[in-house]
Protein backbone atom coordinates (compact mmCIF):
# COMPACT_ATOMS: atom_id res chain seq x y z
CA UNK A 1 0.00 0.00 0.00
CA UNK A 2 3.18 2.37 0.69
CA UNK A 3 4.48 1.78 -2.52
CA UNK A 4 1.05 2.59 -4.40
CA UNK A 5 0.56 5.60 -2.15
CA UNK A 6 4.17 6.82 -2.87
CA UNK A 7 3.41 5.93 -6.61
CA UNK A 8 0.63 8.33 -6.98
CA UNK A 9 1.66 10.96 -5.42
CA UNK A 10 4.59 11.02 -8.13
CA UNK A 11 2.04 10.73 -10.41
CA UNK A 12 0.25 13.34 -9.20
CA UNK A 13 3.43 15.58 -9.02
CA UNK A 14 4.72 15.11 -12.62
CA UNK A 15 0.79 15.28 -14.22
CA UNK A 16 0.62 19.06 -12.25
CA UNK A 17 3.99 20.16 -13.65
CA UNK A 18 2.58 18.75 -17.01
CA UNK A 19 -1.01 21.25 -16.33
CA UNK A 20 1.00 23.79 -15.53
CA UNK A 21 3.36 23.99 -18.25
CA UNK A 22 0.55 23.48 -20.71
CA UNK A 23 -2.19 26.42 -18.96
CA UNK A 24 0.65 28.91 -19.40
CA UNK A 25 1.66 28.31 -23.05
CA UNK A 26 -1.84 27.92 -23.49
CA UNK A 27 -2.71 31.30 -21.98
CA UNK A 28 0.34 33.27 -23.48
CA UNK A 29 -1.16 32.16 -27.15
CA UNK A 30 -5.19 32.96 -25.92
CA UNK A 31 -3.54 36.29 -24.81
CA UNK A 32 -2.32 37.38 -28.46
CA UNK A 33 -5.40 35.72 -30.27
CA UNK A 34 -8.15 37.43 -27.67
CA UNK A 35 -6.35 40.85 -27.46
CA UNK A 36 -8.65 42.48 -30.23
CA UNK A 37 -12.12 41.86 -31.78
CA UNK A 38 -12.48 39.12 -34.62
CA UNK A 39 -13.30 42.15 -37.29
CA UNK A 40 -9.82 44.22 -36.73
CA UNK A 41 -7.79 41.06 -37.13
CA UNK A 42 -9.74 39.86 -40.04
CA UNK A 43 -8.98 43.71 -41.06
CA UNK A 44 -5.52 43.44 -40.51
CA UNK A 45 -5.18 39.76 -42.21
CA UNK A 46 -6.54 40.60 -45.45
CA UNK A 47 -4.48 44.38 -45.54
CA UNK A 48 -1.78 45.16 -47.99
CA UNK A 49 1.09 44.90 -45.97
CA UNK A 50 0.08 41.63 -44.07
CA UNK A 51 -0.80 40.29 -47.49
CA UNK A 52 2.61 41.30 -48.96
CA UNK A 53 4.42 39.47 -46.02
CA UNK A 54 2.39 36.09 -45.74
CA UNK A 55 3.53 35.86 -49.61
CA UNK A 56 7.10 36.69 -49.27
CA UNK A 57 7.10 34.30 -46.20
CA UNK A 58 4.77 31.53 -48.09
CA UNK A 59 7.74 31.75 -50.94
CA UNK A 60 10.91 32.08 -49.16
CA UNK A 61 10.01 29.31 -46.65
CA UNK A 62 9.29 26.77 -49.28
CA UNK A 63 12.47 27.34 -51.02
CA UNK A 64 14.40 27.32 -48.15
CA UNK A 65 12.46 23.93 -47.53
CA UNK A 66 13.20 22.78 -50.39
CA UNK A 67 17.06 24.11 -50.31
CA UNK A 68 17.03 21.90 -46.92
CA UNK A 69 15.66 18.60 -48.60
CA UNK A 70 17.77 18.71 -51.08
CA UNK A 71 21.25 19.32 -48.82
CA UNK A 72 19.67 16.84 -45.90
CA UNK A 73 19.18 13.51 -48.19
CA UNK A 74 22.78 12.77 -48.59
CA UNK A 75 24.48 14.54 -45.78
CA UNK A 76 22.17 12.78 -43.29
CA UNK A 77 22.58 8.98 -45.31
CA UNK A 78 26.05 9.88 -45.35
CA UNK A 79 26.43 10.62 -41.63
CA UNK A 80 23.77 8.04 -40.87
CA UNK A 81 25.18 5.00 -42.79
CA UNK A 82 29.14 5.39 -43.55
CA UNK A 83 32.21 5.99 -41.14
CA UNK A 84 34.93 7.80 -41.66
CA UNK A 85 38.03 9.67 -40.42
CA UNK A 86 36.60 13.08 -38.99
CA UNK A 87 33.14 11.79 -39.04
CA UNK A 88 32.73 13.43 -35.20
CA UNK A 89 34.24 16.56 -36.34
CA UNK A 90 31.79 17.19 -39.39
CA UNK A 91 29.13 16.04 -36.89
CA UNK A 92 29.97 19.23 -34.89
CA UNK A 93 30.59 21.47 -37.96
CA UNK A 94 26.47 20.72 -39.40
CA UNK A 95 25.52 20.65 -35.86
CA UNK A 96 26.53 24.36 -35.02
CA UNK A 97 23.83 26.55 -36.33
CA UNK A 98 21.59 24.55 -34.28
CA UNK A 99 23.59 26.02 -31.06
CA UNK A 100 24.56 29.16 -32.78
CA UNK A 101 21.86 32.27 -31.71
CA UNK A 102 20.20 32.66 -35.36
CA UNK A 103 21.75 36.62 -34.60
CA UNK A 104 25.27 35.47 -34.84
CA UNK A 105 24.34 33.14 -37.68
CA UNK A 106 22.85 36.55 -39.32
CA UNK A 107 26.16 38.48 -38.77
CA UNK A 108 28.23 35.75 -40.42
CA UNK A 109 26.24 35.81 -43.60
CA UNK A 110 26.04 39.51 -43.91
CA UNK A 111 30.24 39.05 -43.46
CA UNK A 112 30.22 36.63 -45.43
CA UNK A 113 27.98 37.94 -48.36
CA UNK A 114 28.52 41.58 -47.68
CA UNK A 115 32.02 41.82 -47.59
CA UNK A 116 33.73 38.77 -48.79
CA UNK A 117 34.54 38.23 -52.62
CA UNK A 118 32.52 35.56 -52.84
CA UNK A 119 29.99 37.52 -51.60
CA UNK A 120 30.80 40.93 -54.22
CA UNK A 121 31.05 38.22 -57.13
CA UNK A 122 27.62 36.81 -56.35
CA UNK A 123 26.58 40.67 -56.75
CA UNK A 124 28.18 40.98 -60.26
CA UNK A 125 25.81 38.25 -61.51
CA UNK A 126 22.53 39.63 -59.78
CA UNK A 127 22.62 36.93 -56.78
CA UNK A 128 22.58 39.88 -54.53
CA UNK A 129 22.06 38.04 -50.96
CA UNK A 130 22.14 41.39 -48.26
CA UNK A 131 18.86 43.12 -48.13
CA UNK A 132 17.34 41.32 -50.13
CA UNK A 133 14.15 38.77 -50.43
CA UNK A 134 17.01 35.92 -51.51
CA UNK A 135 18.65 37.02 -48.01
CA UNK A 136 15.34 35.71 -46.58
CA UNK A 137 16.35 32.21 -48.27
CA UNK A 138 19.73 31.75 -47.23
CA UNK A 139 18.82 32.67 -43.46
CA UNK A 140 16.33 30.15 -42.81
CA UNK A 141 18.27 27.67 -44.68
CA UNK A 142 21.26 28.31 -42.67
CA UNK A 143 19.44 28.47 -39.37
CA UNK A 144 17.32 25.29 -39.74
CA UNK A 145 18.94 22.63 -41.64
CA UNK A 146 20.24 20.95 -38.67
CA UNK A 147 16.73 20.46 -37.56
CA UNK A 148 16.32 18.32 -41.04
CA UNK A 149 19.53 17.01 -40.84
CA UNK A 150 18.97 15.63 -37.21
CA UNK A 151 15.34 13.88 -38.28
CA UNK A 152 16.40 12.42 -41.72
CA UNK A 153 19.30 10.95 -39.96
CA UNK A 154 17.43 9.31 -37.54
CA UNK A 155 15.06 8.07 -40.10
CA UNK A 156 17.95 6.33 -41.92
CA UNK A 157 19.43 5.06 -39.15
CA UNK A 158 15.80 3.47 -38.14
CA UNK A 159 15.95 1.72 -41.79
CA UNK A 160 17.69 -1.56 -41.88
CA UNK A 161 20.39 -1.52 -44.34
CA UNK A 162 19.84 -5.19 -45.71
CA UNK A 163 17.04 -3.88 -47.70
CA UNK A 164 19.67 -1.68 -50.01
CA UNK A 165 21.65 -5.23 -50.05
CA UNK A 166 19.11 -7.03 -51.21
CA UNK A 167 18.43 -4.75 -53.72
CA UNK A 168 21.71 -4.34 -55.25
CA UNK A 169 22.02 -8.38 -55.68
CA UNK A 170 18.73 -7.95 -57.35
CA UNK A 171 20.50 -5.63 -60.07
CA UNK A 172 20.46 -2.31 -58.48
CA UNK A 173 23.02 -0.11 -58.70
CA UNK A 174 23.95 1.63 -55.14
CA UNK A 175 22.23 4.93 -56.47
CA UNK A 176 18.83 2.79 -57.34
CA UNK A 177 18.74 0.80 -54.93
CA UNK A 178 18.71 3.84 -52.30
CA UNK A 179 15.82 5.38 -54.31
CA UNK A 180 13.54 2.24 -54.35
CA UNK A 181 13.78 1.28 -51.29
CA UNK A 182 15.27 3.61 -48.58
CA UNK A 183 14.12 6.90 -49.52
CA UNK A 184 10.35 5.90 -50.17
CA UNK A 185 10.76 4.25 -46.43
CA UNK A 186 11.47 7.58 -45.10
CA UNK A 187 8.66 9.33 -46.05
CA UNK A 188 7.21 9.95 -42.72
CA UNK A 189 10.81 11.26 -41.53
CA UNK A 190 10.57 13.32 -44.61
CA UNK A 191 7.47 14.42 -44.03
CA UNK A 192 7.64 15.75 -40.23
CA UNK A 193 11.17 16.78 -41.32
CA UNK A 194 9.63 19.16 -44.10
CA UNK A 195 6.63 20.67 -42.49
CA UNK A 196 8.85 21.41 -38.91
CA UNK A 197 11.44 22.98 -41.01
CA UNK A 198 8.91 25.32 -42.94
CA UNK A 199 7.50 26.08 -39.94
CA UNK A 200 10.72 27.50 -38.27
CA UNK A 201 11.59 28.72 -41.71
CA UNK A 202 8.17 31.11 -41.83
CA UNK A 203 8.80 32.23 -38.15
CA UNK A 204 12.68 33.17 -38.42
CA UNK A 205 13.72 36.69 -37.63
CA UNK A 206 16.74 37.08 -35.90
CA UNK A 207 18.94 35.99 -38.94
CA UNK A 208 16.89 37.34 -41.63
CA UNK A 209 16.91 40.73 -39.66
CA UNK A 210 20.55 40.56 -39.88
CA UNK A 211 20.75 40.02 -43.88
CA UNK A 212 17.63 40.60 -45.16
CA UNK A 213 16.92 44.05 -43.27
CA UNK A 214 13.41 45.34 -42.06
CA UNK A 215 12.53 47.02 -45.58
CA UNK A 216 8.95 48.00 -46.14
CA UNK A 217 7.50 46.20 -49.23
CA UNK A 218 10.36 44.90 -49.81
CA UNK A 219 11.79 42.61 -46.91
CA UNK A 220 8.93 42.31 -44.69
CA UNK A 221 8.07 38.55 -43.96
CA UNK A 222 5.95 37.90 -41.04
CA UNK A 223 8.18 37.95 -38.06
CA UNK A 224 9.56 41.10 -39.85
CA UNK A 225 5.75 42.52 -40.11
CA UNK A 226 5.47 41.72 -36.91
CA UNK A 227 8.33 43.80 -35.79
CA UNK A 228 7.77 46.65 -37.67
CA UNK A 229 4.57 46.88 -36.17
CA UNK A 230 5.40 46.86 -32.99
CA UNK A 231 8.19 48.80 -33.36
CA UNK A 232 5.14 51.81 -34.96
CA UNK A 233 2.89 51.12 -32.16
CA UNK A 234 0.08 49.37 -34.53
CA UNK A 235 -0.83 46.55 -32.40
CA UNK A 236 -3.48 45.67 -34.30
CA UNK A 237 -1.51 44.52 -37.65
CA UNK A 238 1.46 43.00 -35.19
CA UNK A 239 -1.03 40.68 -33.38
CA UNK A 240 -2.79 39.97 -36.93
CA UNK A 241 0.77 38.92 -38.64
CA UNK A 242 1.40 36.72 -34.51
CA UNK A 243 -2.10 35.03 -35.32
CA UNK A 244 -0.91 33.77 -38.53
CA UNK A 245 1.96 32.51 -37.49
CA UNK A 246 0.37 31.06 -34.62
CA UNK A 247 -1.72 29.28 -36.70
CA UNK A 248 0.82 28.12 -39.02
CA UNK A 249 2.63 26.96 -35.98
CA UNK A 250 -0.15 24.86 -34.80
CA UNK A 251 -1.17 22.84 -37.84
CA UNK A 252 2.78 22.35 -38.73
CA UNK A 253 2.92 20.97 -34.98
CA UNK A 254 -0.45 18.61 -35.81
CA UNK A 255 1.13 17.02 -38.94
CA UNK A 256 4.72 16.54 -37.38
CA UNK A 257 3.05 14.80 -34.53
CA UNK A 258 0.91 12.90 -37.33
CA UNK A 259 3.76 11.29 -39.09
CA UNK A 260 6.81 12.15 -36.65
CA UNK A 261 5.41 10.33 -33.90
CA UNK A 262 5.86 6.85 -35.45
CA UNK A 263 7.75 6.06 -38.48
CA UNK A 264 6.20 3.02 -39.99
CA UNK A 265 9.09 2.11 -41.95
CA UNK A 266 8.20 -1.13 -42.51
Amino acid sequence: MLIRSNELKFRILTISFTLLLSIFILSLILCIITHTSPHILLTGIVSPDIQFAIKLSLVTSVISTLMCIVVSIPVSYTLARYHFFGKTLVNTIVDIPLALPPLVAGVGLLLLFGTTTFGKWLSSIGLAVVFTPLGIVIAQFVVNIPFMLRIMRSTFEAINPRFEYVAQTLGCSPMSAFLKTTLPMSKNGLLAGSVITWSKGIGEFGAVLMVAGATHLKTENLPISLYLNMSCGDLDMAIAAATILIIISLVSLYIFERHGGTSHLY
